[in-house]
């Protein structure tokens, strides 16, 4: 085995079969780990969101917070109510994109995927920077070091997600039960000095004095931030099938459960930062702040920091567990590039994984880990899919008309009436803070998602068999001793395959093909289509339980060539290629690998048969 295999190995672990796909389940307190730790950890920094804006008002507008506060948490019943409907209604996983394309149309459902894929990879650079900020917090002398720190922490939570969906679980409930033990125990103990006369209440500092006019667009602006707090509340509608059976019911239960914890700590966090006069301070987060002066600088103050930057860097992995999956979901109807619907070694779907750590990575880099300069981008994607999900669930309601239909219809209509309401206040206000950037990104992304479509569309025509007339290959009258054997090698029985094996005809008086069956072949269909246009050259068909592709091919290939000793046996690939660059990293390029793996076992004689397309 190679380093670099053995390294891998090191950092990822085994492959794992097809067969073991069913047994990565989540139970209902791991799913609330995985899918929830962006909504539970934005308590970190939703109320101090509030507070950034308010104060530039005056220490007097900060009595809003709370009124802000419980109206963010009235939201919140609305959407947990709404999107528990939307998990009865579809069992196997309905997100925003599916529910948005199936009940609203093509375009509705591509917006709310690009709004997703924008809210995932912003959830990450988020969390991992608002992490980091709170250990900065504590240990100011690592400020210097922080896009360091974030781009550590990432490739931390990269390795561990690339590790599978069962062990990322295991390894994130512990962080994300202690974060929700300390926030109340943090809430408790000022609620119990608050009752008791010994909290320590500084006074208000003297207000600047230039001081923004406390209109109802400036509460606004200050509710738009707050709205944070929601973000990651949809996740566990789009991973239903990541929980044990039945899935439906598991993610509902858990969907109410984040509802309850979330609603409390917040509120709690909210009322605490208005009763002990908490002003946000630069290099200190609220809950930084609250516990400075509830509990003092002592260990179970450091012990709630690190809680916090733990659970805002799992926050992260909320994206982790969506983001490939809606990649998946784009990718199998031919809107993103068809490496990101493979799954991985380990289960997961590796590709979607890697692309969005590199993509967290850069937003991490040009915004220099700072939170508040992403925080303006950071709500526009999710209240857009928020809203085009339960418009099209109420749209659902309304055709299929079942059981209760009239209740559910009301519900879902409201959630949409609501989170469109607040995605306009959140554009309105905070459009020239940088949520432009994400309004211009929508489009740009569907465009993106249209072209990869026409792309993979025209592929599918060009290859397409359709128009060709049945063939035959009728043997030659071959030698007792063949000479010159042949392999090619069947991806999918096209137009491309045919020229390949046109050429194998050609050259070769012994001819076989082999195909590897990653779990997803309609063998029947491929036999009877085989018999159809390429009768007369067997056909081997090849187990992959653990989906790989090359390797299984170039072990066929070294026993075929120790089956013909003295012979050289050409090994034939049939590509295709495309008419600009930039379409080829559409494909997965499995003629490179395989060409490098076959000579690497020396095999002599590899060539490509290529069409153009």
């Amino acid at each position: 085995m190679s380093k670099y295999l053995r390294l891998k190995r090191l950092l990822i672990g085994q492959s794992l079969p097809t067969s073991a796909h069913a047994e990565e389940r989540l139970s209902n307190a791991a799913g609330l780990a995985v899918l929830s730790s962006d909504a539970l950890s934005s308590v970190a920094y939703a109320t101090e969101e509030i507070l950034l804006v308010l104060i530039a008002a005056g220490s007097g507008a900060l009595i809003w917070s709370l009124p802000i506060g419980l109206t963010i948490v009235g939201l919140l019943v609305v959407v947990i109510l709404s999107y528990r409907q939307t998990i009865r209604a579809y069992p196997n996983g309905g997100g925003s994109y599916i529910v948005a394309r199936e009940n609203l149309g093509l375009y509705p459902g591509l917006i709310a995927g690009a709004s997703l894929m924008i809210d995932y990879i912003l959830t990450v650079t988020v969390s991992i920077s608002a992490g980091t900020a709170a250990i900065t917090s504590a240990l100011p002398v690592l400020q210097n070091f922080t896009v360091e720190l974030c781009l550590v922490f990432l490739a931390l939570i990269m390795l561990a997600n690339l590790r599978g969906v069962k062990e990322s679980g295991q390894l994130f409930m512990i962080p994300t039960f202690v974060f929700i033990a300390c926030i109340f125990l943090l809430v408790g103990l000022g609620l119990y000095q608050l009752g008791t006369g010994h909290a320590n209440i500084p006074d208000y500092p003297a207000d600047p004095a230039i001081k923004a006019p406390l209109t109802l667009f400036f509460v606004l602006r200050a509710f738009s931030a707050g709205c944070s707090a929601l973000t990651g509340v949809e996740a566990i509608s789009d991973g239903v099938l990541a929980f044990k059976p039945p899935e439906w019911k598991n993610a509902s239960k858990t969907l109410l459960y984040l509802g309850l914890i979330l609603g409390s700590m917040f509120i709690g966090v909210t009322y605490l930062a208005h009763a002990f006069h908490v002003m946000p301070e630069e290099g200190q987060t609220v809950v930084s702040l609250l516990g400075r002066q509830i509990l003092g600088i002592g260990p179970l103050y450091y012990f709630i920091q690190i809680a916090t930057l733990l659970i805002l860097l799992l926050a992260a992995n909320t994206s982790y567990a969506d983001f490939p999956r809606l990649c998946y979901f784009l990718a199998r109807d031919g809107f993103l590039p068809r490496q990101l619907a493979f799954l991985g070694e380990r289960l997961v779907y590796s590709n979607g994984i890697i692309m969005l750590s590199l993509s967290a990575a850069v937003l991490l880099i040009v915004f220099q880990g700072n939170t508040n300069a992403v925080i303006p981008l950071y709500a526009v994607g999710v209240f857009t899919s928020f809203t085009l999900s339960q418009a099209g669930m109420v749209r659902r309601w309304l055709i299929n008309r079942t059981q209760g239909w009239q209740a559910s219809a009301f519900l879902n209509a409201l959630g949409a009436t609501v989170t469109a309401i607040v995605l306009v206040v959140i554009v309105a206000t905070k459009f020239v803070a940088g949520a432009w950037l994400v309004v211009v990104a929508i489009p740009i992304f569907v465009y993106g998602f249209m072209r990869i479509f026409r792309h993979y569309r025209l592929v599918a025509t060009r290859l397409s068999l359709q128009d060709i007339a049945p063939r035959s290959y009728m043997p030659h009258v071959s030698p007792e001793i063949p000479t010159h054997p042949a392999v090619v090698i069947v991806g999918q029985l096209n137009q491309g395959t045919l020229e390949a094996l046109d050429y194998a005809r050609n050259i070769a008086d012994e001819i076989v093909a082999i195909h590897v069956d990653l779990g997803s072949t309609d063998r029947v269909k491929l036999q009877a289509r085989w018999q159809t246009f390429a009768s007369g050259i067997p056909i081997v068909i090849v187990d992959s339980p653990f989906r790989e592709i090359v390797t299984p091919i170039a072990n066929f290939v070294r026993e075929f060539e120790a089956e013909h000793p003295g012979l050289m046996t050409t090994v034939i690939i049939p590509t295709f290629v495309t008419r600009n660059w930039w379409e080829g990293l559409l494909h997965n390029q499995t003629a490179f690998f395989l060409e490098r793996a076959l000579l690497a076992k020396k095999s002599r004689v590899v060539t490509r048969v290529r069409y153009y397309l």
